[in-house]
């Protein structure tokens, strides 16, 4: 037999031996997976948006393997059948005990008040616009109080804006606890706004409504460090004219001394004037965040 010939059937024996070799793997995989144990996982049947409630028809059941599935999943319909929705549920993820509101909650907006806390409500009349309407129903806010004074020993010089509350849930905006598909709500139906707070921010509220107007500034959802901020008071936005001080006259009248040299006009050189001519140099000074106006008069 030529050597051809037997490198050919020594290949063609390699191939059917490695081929076998994968086969069985395969098979042994296959085995391998069916006796996989799985547990069931209750999933979401179609999308659920925030604050309503489940029923049989939304919901059903996919086997995951053991330690696979994330922790809090139901195994079965029945617990959670006719719970409130915390946070909306795409279709096909597992529907997780910490989504949902408690058994005993009930429905609506009540059930998606945690305990301790407590929803109170803004409306429209005594809260600015909004952020042009994109402020939607579980996002982070915060809050901030405009107030008017007056009289001769106001500190504040009329009005000030403080910053009331800071990373405030919002639950619902207007009668709306989900978003909206554009995920914007029109300004002309932003008839109110409903926060999560606690009993003394409730009370800062109700009292910030009476007595001022509350505005609404929108957080990232990762910004959860509270902010140092301070009032911002009218005494500090308003313009201040004051006469500059005698080193400011001195400074003018250097810099012009500086002028006339760079010119290269000697003053013996300069024509004689008649002393009655004069002329008038305006001079802008800043010192801070104040400006003042200086006039310096200069003999031709």
């Amino acid at each position: 037999m030529k050597t051809r010939t037997i490198a050919v059937v020594i290949l063609a024996l390699l191939c059917g031996a490695s081929a076998a070799v994968g086969v069985n793997q395969l098979n042994q995989q296959r085995v391998n997976v069916s006796h996989t144990k799985t547990v069931p996982v209750v999933i979401a049947a179609k999308d659920m948006p925030r604050g309503g409630v489940l029923s049989p028809a939304a919901l059903a059941v996919s086997q995951w393997p053991e330690g696979a599935a994330p922790a809090g999943t139901l195994s079965s319909v029945e617990e959670a059948n006719d719970r409130s929705i915390i946070v909306p549920l795409v279709k096909g993820e597992p529907v997780l005990e910490s989504k949902l509101a408690s058994k005993d909650a009930g429905r609506g907006l009540a059930a998606m008040i945690t305990k301790g806390m407590r929803a109170f409500t803004i409306n429209t009349p005594h809260i600015s616009a909004g952020v042009g309407g994109f402020i939607l129903p579980g996002n982070h806010i915060d809050v901030l109080l405009t107030t008017t004074s007056s009289g001769t020993n106001d500190p504040t010089g009329g009005g000030a804006t403080t910053t009331l509350l800071q990373n405030v849930q919002v639950l619902a905006v207007a009668q709306r606890l989900d978003a909206p598909d554009t995920n914007k709500v029109d300004p002309k139906e932003l008839t109110s706004v409903t926060l999560l707070v606690t009993p003394d921010q409730a009370a800062k509220l109700d009292l910030g409504m009476n007595k001022g107007t509350l505005h609404l500034a929108l957080r990232n959802p990762e910004d959860t460090l509270e902010a140092d901020t301070r009032p911002a008071t009218m005494a500090q936005l308003r313009f201040h004219q004051e006469k500059p001080n005698q080193g400011t006259f001195q400074m003018a009248q250097f810099v012009g001394a500086i002028a006339n040299a760079v010119q290269g006009t000697p003053d013996a050189e300069k024509p004689t004037a008649p002393a009655s001519r004069s002329r008038t140099a305006h001079i802008r000074t800043l010192r801070g965040a104040y400006r003042g106006n200086l006039q310096v008069e200069q003999s031709l």
